[in-house]
């Protein structure tokens, strides 16, 4: 089966070429006023995901609780639990850094729209997906800056509860609580320009990515990432993905899931979401020169995770039960 390339990964390798050529639009923020655009934006990503939040079927969701709390339990506590069994091998500043970026990774919530996609073209269990890609995005804002907080040198960062929950009420909380209010006025709206919205939230991220590389490569942090480096960066991504995946799957059989149970399960507990995690590294890391390096992982793991999962998805859909 030939697997069509994704066009917000392109965009992304596009955008990590401008911020390589033309870092100094990012850092000088007199030129373009990135930072301002992208909380604005970020602000009204999460307004609109809050119109888009169904309360009915959010509720109608909870009965399989068997299926979410092993999705939950793959996405906030095995994920990071797999990357903490890796801390005692480091040894160096730089694999502290690239050990957080990885662990930052594993902290995330799952992600909404190509998990659902990807469910239903398996044809999975539509209705857990969506219940369990919505309500992972409003634990992710609770527990990831939890799990960041055991190993994040405030001294070295912007790192500070108060002020993270600070502006994680005002640009996210509030937004999302200010969508779900105006659901009624809004959501014919939104439901008619849902493409339109999701180019806006991609061009945010974009955003986001672009400035975060800039100032990295202003800084000539990847100067020392090797070819070789970022082989072995890729490598981890995909051995962390499959240990999630076979373990969402043996967890499934030993609950006793039916097929469309068990897809649901490996395909919403093994994703993250490359939005919260480039808005959270925005809020929880501030303007750290590293938040590229941060950033690496992440989007190796959505590049890869869109790719299997894209293939895996294709033949689920062509077992004789589901046609």
């Amino acid at each position: 089966m030939a697997i069509k390339p994704d066009k917000f990964v392109l965009s992304i390798i596009a955008v990590l070429v401008v911020s390589y050529l033309f870092p100094d639009w990012g850092v000088q923020e007199d030129l373009i006023p990135i930072n301002l655009i992208t909380t604005i934006g970020v602000s009204l990503i999460f307004f609109f995901y809050g119109v888009k939040l169904s309360p009915s079927k959010l509720k109608a969701g909870l009965s399989n609780w068997k299926l979410h709390v092993l999705i939950q339990a793959s996405t906030f506590v095995i994920f990071p639990f797999l990357v903490l069994l890796t801390k005692p091998l480091i040894a160096t500043e730089s694999q502290e850094i690239i050990w957080l970026a990885f662990f930052f990774l594993a902290a995330l919530p799952s992600t909404v729209s190509s998990s659902v996609v990807m469910v239903s073209i398996a044809k999975g269990n539509i209705p857990s997906a969506i219940f369990n890609a919505s309500i992972s995005g409003l634990i992710g804002i609770l527990l990831t800056p939890l799990w960041m907080g055991l190993f994040v040198d405030p001294a070295q960062s912007d790192f500070n509860f108060t002020d993270i929950y600070v502006k994680l009420i005002i640009q996210i909380i509030l937004p999302v609580v200010f969508g779900m209010l105006l659901q009624r006025y809004l959501s014919d709206f939104v439901q008619k320009h849902s493409s339109k919205l999701t180019l806006f939230d991609k061009g945010i991220i974009l955003l986001i990515i672009y400035k975060s590389f800039a100032e990295s490569f202003s800084e000539n942090l990847f100067s020392t990432v090797s070819v070789i480096d970022l082989s072995l960066l890729f490598l981890g991504v995909i051995v962390l993905f499959v240990c999630v995946f076979l373990i969402t799957s043996y967890g499934s059989k030993l609950l006793g899931f039916n097929t469309e149970d068990q897809i649901t399960a490996q395909f919403c507990g093994t994703k993250k979401s490359l939005v919260h995690g480039t808005v959270f590294s925005k809020i929880l890391f501030g303007n750290m020169a590293t938040l590229g390096i941060i950033l690496l992982p992440l989007m190796l793991f959505h590049a890869s995770q869109i790719m299997i999962i894209s293939a895996i998805a294709s033949r689920y859909a062509r077992r004789p039960e589901a046609i």
